[in-house]
């Protein structure tokens, strides 16, 4: 039996779809079709802001990232799981800038820690740590615990917003994998490079961008939400949550 964290195309034996690679889930002409809209990317991280670029390409969508809104301070995180800290970036962006919202709150969860870090994923080693410190946090937590032991999954959490704020659409996505002994790999961001995708012998970090098309927790996000938001766009919901403020 395949790994369970290939798409189910694959776990059916059937060949992979060409489009697949750019996750539109056979919806891209439909997405065409609907003209062109902005989606706001409700964070300030560089690397997720690319990542959505990537696999968000193939839309005919403006996306801008808060950064490029003008926007410069983050709002705090509250919630008590990454779907709670999701819909708040999402509806709180949405409302603020009168614009569709995409939020993404993404966890690590390792086993031999119980499931930590999880939401404090991003700030594991305290608050307004960088990427480094909380790789070497992750590593001193874990030293001692031999590599076939160090089982950990990615968890993202999509949210998608109208103009009002109103939540319109969920997704989640995992990444099963370990965590290495040491980084690996110069692609990715935050803890990629020391997480290793089993059957492949390769970190996150060093895998190309059509296999993290396929296999990143924030590819598998999109592809179940890609296809309510072509429909949004398709249907003119889009357009019209985006008049509607206007004419208040």
């Amino acid at each position: 039996m395949r790994p369970s964290f290939f798409p189910l195309w694959q776990q059916a034996g059937k060949p992979v779809p060409r489009q697949a690679v750019s996750v539109n889930t056979g919806r891209q002409s439909e997405a065409r079709m609907a003209g062109q809209g902005k989606l706001v990317l409700a964070t300030f991280n560089a690397g997720k802001v690319a990542e959505f670029r990537q696999l968000l390409a193939a839309l005919r969508l403006e996306l801008a990232s808060l950064a490029d809104m003008g926007s410069q301070q983050p709002l705090a995180e509250g919630g008590h799981s990454l779907a709670d800290n999701a819909r708040q970036k999402a509806t709180a962006w949405a409302r603020r800038l009168g614009q569709w919202a995409l939020g993404d709150d993404t966890g690590l969860e390792v086993e031999a820690l119980g499931g930590a870090p999880g939401i404090h994923t991003a700030r594991f080693a305290g608050p307004g740590a960088t990427p480094e410190a909380n790789r070497r946090r992750l590593l001193e937590q874990l030293a001692g615990v031999r590599l076939e032991d160090r089982r950990a999954q990615f968890v993202c959490h999509l949210a998608l917003a109208d103009p009002s704020g109103t939540v319109r659409a969920e997704s989640r996505g995992r990444c099963r994998g370990r965590i290495r002994l040491e980084e690996a790999g110069q692609r990715g961001f935050g803890y990629d490079c020391l997480f290793e995708i089993i059957e492949y012998h390769r970190t996150l970090a060093e895998l190309g961008p059509a296999a993290r098309q396929l296999l990143s927790h924030r590819a598998r996000a999109l592809q179940q939400l890609l296809p309510r938001l072509a429909e949004l766009m398709h249907s003119g919901q889009w357009a019209a949550a985006v008049e509607s403020p206007r004419r208040k």
